[in-house]
């Protein structure tokens, strides 16, 4: 059963409470691979043989984008930080935020062939604890010049008993709306900092590199909506350093940088990660674009994707595909899809059957789903899809999503998720929700058989939210062929409007660790609450 109700907040932690050591036995044991025969490197550098202290001079490394974690599941995560230099990068852990007591974990050797981002992978992390961290780069040819630290925190995945609270949403920086200095860079990143997630799942458009800005929008009511430019967003992005700089870009906002900085991710792309609505083997008629192959595009694209965000290496895909699960505690397993890399081309989608490998998943990814949340013992299965799947979202006169307004059997695309329904219901798996964004509003659905033409599946929610930074659009329609009912949904009162408008959105979940009750939260942009639903676990 379910109820709207309002959920409750658990304050942030009070970041000047001392906070005990590490359990010694427990420590980090893991971490990112040393370069071939490359000495590790101590954060005292050269310095310490001698005992003369580290060089501090004009000319030390920088960090200039700040650092991130991401991926943090039971036991792991991932930090990440980008050095303006070759360097070593050097982590220090502790649960003390002011490191009296820490550890320090070597980093790998980044240089041009990553645009200087590196990962760290952090392994056996007690459980349900806020875990401070700070990474340092240490000059390739100068070991004794040694950045200043950058900070961050994540709250490593929690014990039995404990709560689970995210935030999600997309849509970061698209329809001429980019980091405006004058907002702090984006202006819903102050309420959702305020938020103090356990993480933050961003469904897709992470940038949006074919929405080139200029310095300057007129707004409706008379006010001049004021954007950064950099070269790399001065255009649509076709080679792999203008891919990089989308990213970088985004981390011009301070306000984001902070939020990144507090707290861990987990990342998936949609569609403006590479160009507007694209598909494996299209070919572009774009007058912006000199390359026109959407697959050389897209290479690049993804590249720079797992360059520039705190993705672990969890995949089962061999192709590096983007799909994976994080399990997060026993009470939560997130299911995080790819619906671009296998996608159909954009047609009316009203085909009897999808094509030979799946239609918006592909085959692989498919079973791959189905068996992963067969084998799940989390009290909730969360999926995260970069589509909705009852809205109808066009492409001119073709379709887009997985929806196409015909309220019959599944056609196009549709089968693709049919079968992964008709196997929940089957296997008997209880507790599932669907989280996406996309669309740029928010909406809260819900999904029954006694309303559908495809009756073999179970009653589920899916939650909808975004933009977080974009032109805001909609509402779409609703197909009717998985009987979905929209409870809820905020849009804008015109199309493209902008952050300084509102019409941004994000959604928060919590789960209860004692009750395991879902409660699904939908945000404004400044954090007011627009709806609330609280979705009781089914026991097994």
């Amino acid at each position: 059963m379910d109820s709207a109700i309002p959920s409750s907040v658990t304050p942030p932690p009070d970041p000047s409470a001392a906070s005990p050591a590490l359990d010694r036995r427990r420590l980090l044991q893991g971490a990112a691979g040393l370069g071939a025969g490359a000495a590790a490197v101590g954060i005292a550098g050269a310095g310490a043989a001698t005992g003369s202290p580290l060089l501090v001079h004009r000319d030390r490394p920088l960090l200039p984008s700040g650092v991130q974690s991401g991926d943090v599941r039971t036991g792991a995560a991932t930090l990440w930080a980008r050095s303006d230099r070759p360097a070593r990068l050097i982590a220090e852990i502790s649960r003390d935020p002011r490191f009296r007591r820490s550890r320090t974990v070597p980093g790998p050797v980044v240089g041009p062939d990553s645009d200087f981002t590196g990962r760290i992978d952090l392994r056996g992390l007690p459980d349900g604890i806020d875990l401070h961290y700070r990474v340092r780069a240490v000059d390739l040819h100068h070991h004794r010049a040694v950045s200043a630290p950058a900070a961050g925190r994540l709250r490593t995945a929690p014990a039995r008993g404990q709560d689970v609270r995210f935030l999600w949403s997309g849509d970061i920086a698209g329809q001429g709306w980019g980091v405006n200095p004058e907002l702090g860079g984006f202006r819903i990143a102050d309420a959702m900092r305020a938020r103090c997630p356990d993480f933050f799942l961003c469904s897709g458009d992470t940038v949006y590199a074919d929405g080139p800005v200029s310095e300057t929008v007129a707004l409706p009511d008379g006010r001049t909506w004021r954007n950064l430019v950099t070269p790399e967003k001065s255009k649509v992005a076709e080679t792999l350093a203008e891919f990089r700089g989308q990213y970088r870009y985004n981390l011009l906002a301070d306000n984001w940088r902070a939020f990144l900085a507090e707290t861990s991710q987990v990342n998936q792309w949609d569609d403006h990660e590479v160009t507007n609505n694209w598909y494996p083997g299209e070919i572009l008629d774009d007058a912006r674009y000199s390359e026109k192959r959407v697959d050389v595009l897209a290479a690049r694209a993804r590249r720079a994707f797992h360059e520039y965000v705190p993705a672990s290496a969890t995949s089962p895909d061999p192709e590096g595909r983007i799909y994976r699960v994080i399990h997060h505690g026993p009470h939560l397993d997130l299911f995080v899809l790819d619906m671009r890399s296998h996608k159909d081309p954009n047609t009316a989608n009203t085909e009897p059957a999808s094509s030979a490998d799946g239609g918006v998943l592909g085959r692989r990814q498919t079973a791959w789903l189905v068996e992963a949340l067969k084998r799940s013992r989390a009290t909730w299965k969360v999926i995260a899809a970069d589509l909705p799947i009852g809205l109808v979202v066009p492409d001119g006169s073709a379709q887009e999503g997985l929806a196409q307004g015909d309220p019959g059997l599944p056609l196009g695309r549709e089968a693709d998720i049919a079968v992964v329904l008709r196997e929940i219901a089957r296997a008997g798996i209880r507790n599932h929700v669907w989280l996406t964004a996309d669309v740029h509003y928010t909406a809260a659905h819900h999904y029954a058989p006694e309303r559908a033409a495809f009756t073999d599946f179970e009653p589920f929610w899916e939650f909808v939210s975004g933009p977080l930074n974009a032109g805001a659009f909609g509402p779409n329609a609703l197909d009717g062929t998985f009987g979905p009912r929209a409870d809820f949904v905020a849009a804008p009162p015109r199309a493209n409007t902008s952050p300084a408008e509102g019409s941004q959105f994000f959604g928060e979940v919590e789960i209860d660790g004692r009750s395991l009750a879902l409660t699904v939260t939908l945000r404004g942009v400044d954090g007011d609450t627009l709806y609330v639903r609280r979705l009781e676990a089914a026991r097994r």
